[in-house]
């Protein structure tokens, strides 16, 4: 199965490497654990996957836990860091959540460790972004939460009625976009750490501009990972990439929350 994506297609050619080096089960063909060479002429059976392929099911179940680790770890960051290290907190687990993302993006291997200690250190950012403003704004959190599930609902279902379609032109437009805006956003970061105020999250016009196409940039994100998993299950990946698609539904989804909750704060007051 072809794919677009040039990291789903080295993935592809692993699985297909596992599975011509499969072992074949108890029956005509040998003994339990015996390892097989099967011919590959018509007519003749395939060799076994080594471990069971990745399914949509696979994907759902890892997409949860992941979330249900987020979200303890985000509580439990909320009730055990003291005020004065709220700051230190967010900052740390900010930038180590970048890493271990950076590394489980580019890396050609799925390591549920890593990702599932990526869940808890961006349920500790997380923790601590809603609790700053959760202070601010008194239950704009929640708000923040239903809408970006109800976003995520709803692109899901737009995806399956294909009614918008990851094309390889919408696949590589999205991605200079996300490129783009990722660079505008760490730009904008070193300006404000020497106090220059670029006015793109400070609550004005342009603040809301910006926010408004991030969101939706977010929420486009989405059709990138359903393509993934479609791609990932019909290339027959290995059960364990089901966590490497679940880790790009996670990043969407908190995004997608953190851009809500910042928009929402706009309409809720001076700071």
């Amino acid at each position: 199965m072809k794919t677009s994506n040039p990291v789903l297609a080295r993935l592809g050619q692993a699985a297909e490497r596992e599975r011509s080096a499969g072992y074949a089960p108890t029956g005509p063909y040998g003994a339990p654990g015996v390892p097989q060479q099967y011919p590959s002429q018509a007519g003749y059976p395939a060799a076994p996957p080594t471990v069971a392929p990745m399914s949509i099911d696979d994907v759902v179940v890892k997409t949860v836990t992941l979330l249900g680790i987020l979200g303890v770890s985000a509580a439990a960051a909320w009730v055990l860091v003291p005020d004065a290290l709220v700051g230190v907190a967010w900052i740390g687990a900010a930038v180590v959540g970048l890493v271990l993302g950076l590394i489980i993006s580019f890396s050609r291997m799925a390591n549920p460790a890593l990702v599932v200690t990526y869940a808890v250190v961006e349920g500790v950012f997380v923790g601590m972004v809603s609790k700053a403003f959760e202070r601010a704004y008194d239950g704009i959190v929640l708000q923040a939460v239903v809408a970006s599930f109800g976003v995520f609902f709803v692109m899901a279902m737009l995806y399956k009625a294909r009614v918008i379609r990851a094309t390889p032109a919408f696949v590589k437009g999205l991605v200079a976009v996300m490129a783009g805006l990722f660079a505008v956003m760490l730009i904008n970061l070193v300006l404000a750490l020497f106090g220059v105020n670029t006015h793109l999250r400070d609550g004005s016009k342009l603040a809301i501009g910006f926010s408004l196409i991030c969101i939706v940039v977010a929420a486009l994100s989405f059709v990138l990972s359903f393509k993934e998993v479609e791609d990932g299950v019909r290339m027959g990946l290995p059960q364990r990439y089901s966590w490497v698609a679940a880790f790009g539904i996670l990043v969407s989804l908190v995004w997608l929350y953190l851009e809500l909750l910042r928009l929402l704060s706009y309409f809720q007051g001076d700071d």
